[in-house]
């Protein structure tokens, strides 16, 4: 990389940084999450980049460039249909099979009789949650795979290997693509890491939202105690992925936690309090969480001003800018917050307006960063996309000179260590701990610290790689 180029990516990261800690930059940060938007722009379809994950990364960084945008998703379609149709999952629409090529790819939600946990199968999710996903979870949701005391065929064994190496050689991918971002544009890698609500898991993945629905009538102190199950195991994997310098934050993505999808009563009940000891145990330890709010969460506003001060990037979907601002804004980083209809079908002067509005609303004294309300996909005008870009490097702007001086990370000196407090009696990132595994070995007549040094490694990628099938794909 050149002296140059490396000097404008410290200036991008001191920007995006500042404003997420609230505070004022030169200018606002524009950080779209462009998802087949980039295939639109570069030529390709949908299928293309959705079912390789080269194309979505090459259209990706074209695009970081010639917007120059200070940060991006490396691969905001993330979603490989090709690792998904390795394991043989059955609730993804593949773009080119299941839905048009030039559609983006949709996530299909079997009907309550067929959810992939039973009501009556919250004691052993609770038991032992990673083996409920290997053992249950993982045998409904793939067409190939088999469950326990079914036939071990070839294409069972095939599909959890082809899987497993298919989401390491994706994921080692991510590296090299921020390092690209870097050098050629010096465009930040917006985020690191992946979080969901041990609710939302529940809802989107496991009973599905009719069967969750109805448990909270049914047996609402099983699902609460299933949360909190769930709890240290998607701290553990949000942990596992963050920016190890903490400069960027975790994406959490949050589905049906909010009215109208609950009552306040259950927000109340079970969303928030498995929710809010995890954000504030990861900024403990140095990480903000982005909370992208997909719909409207205006009615949880002040809980989420519970929270500690700079610990979390709020992003705008459907909620009211203003009202956030206003119970928000002090504590706060926002993001977003220009419709996607205006960028899909506005005028140029209507996107103007629409960047005006939200600017004069959020960003008057800093932490506000530009972005569109909901992720990008190919109905984005280009046209658009450049005049948002645009107009916000304009009017923007704080009247300060850039700076590739970055800030110390988060409450350092003061990180937290160790087990939080929310954390039980189980084993998060392990699948077969060391003393049991042990049992079935010959006395260790050497170096027995190394030997469970190692295996704590290749164990832990096991316990990765079903938590990763739950949470990202």
């Amino acid at each position: 990389m050149n002296d140059a180029m490396e000097t404008k990516y410290l200036e991008k990261l001191n920007r995006y940084v500042t404003a997420m800690r609230n505070e004022k930059p030169d200018c606002v940060p524009i950080r779209p999450f462009a998802a087949e938007f980039v295939a639109a722009y570069k030529g390709y379809t949908c299928q293309e980049v959705t079912h390789d994950y080269n194309k979505a990364f090459e259209a990706t960084r074209a695009a970081a460039a010639d917007f120059d945008w200070d940060a991006t998703v490396g691969n905001m379609v993330y979603v490989w249909t090709g690792l998904t149709q390795a394991l043989g999952l059955r609730y993804y629409g593949v773009p080119g099979v299941d839905v048009p090529q030039d559609t983006a790819f949709q996530y299909i939600e079997p009907p309550v009789s067929e959810a992939f946990m039973k009501a009556d199968e919250y004691d052993a999710l609770i038991e032992d949650p990673t083996a409920f996903l290997y053992n249950t979870w993982l045998p409904r949701v793939s067409t190939e795979i088999n469950a326990p005391g079914e036939p071990v065929t070839y294409r069972h064994t095939l599909a959890l290997v082809r899987g497993a190496m298919s989401m390491l050689n994706y994921f080692s991918g991510f590296p090299e693509q921020g390092a690209a971002l870097r050098a050629e544009s010096g465009t930040v890698s917006a985020i690191a890491g992946i979080f969901k609500a041990p609710f939302d898991i529940i809802a989107d993945k496991l009973r599905g939202y009719e069967g969750l629905a109805m448990d909270m009538i049914t047996q609402p102190e099983k699902v609460l105690a299933a949360c909190e199950a769930l709890m240290p195991h998607l701290f553990s994997i949000a942990l596992s992925g963050a920016d190890p310098d903490g400069y960027v934050p975790i994406g959490f993505w949050m589905h049906r936690g909010c009215v109208p999808f609950i009552s306040p009563k259950q927000f109340d009940s079970h969303y928030w309090p498995t929710l809010k000891p995890i954000i504030e145990a990861l900024w403990e330890r140095g990480h903000q969480t982005l909370f992208y709010g997909e719909g409207s969460w205006d009615f949880h506003l002040e809980s989420f001003s519970e929270l500690p001060d700079r610990s979390i990037v709020f992003h705008l979907d459907r909620s009211d800018p203003k009202k956030v601002h206003k119970v928000l804004g002090d504590k706060f980083c926002l993001s977003g917050g220009i419709p996607n209809a205006i960028l899909s079908y506005g005028t140029p002067d209507e996107v103007r307006a629409a960047c005006k509005r939200v600017l004069d609303i959020a960003a008057k004294d800093g932490g506000y960063i530009m972005d569109a309300s909901a992720i990008m996909q190919n109905d984005s005008k280009a046209e658009n996309v450049r005049v948002m870009t645009e107009f916000t490097r304009e009017y923007g702007q704080y009247g300060t000179a850039p700076s590739a001086i970055l800030p110390p990370r988060i409450n350092e000196g003061k990180l937290v260590t160790g087990t939080p407090s929310f954390a039980v009696d189980g084993t998060p990132g392990v699948c077969t701990p060391w003393a049991q595994h042990k049992k079935g070995m010959k006395p260790i007549s050497g170096d027995e610290a190394l030997m469970q040094r190692v295996w704590g490694e290749v164990d832990g990628l096991s316990n990765m790689f079903v938590w990763h099938c739950l949470l990202s794909f």
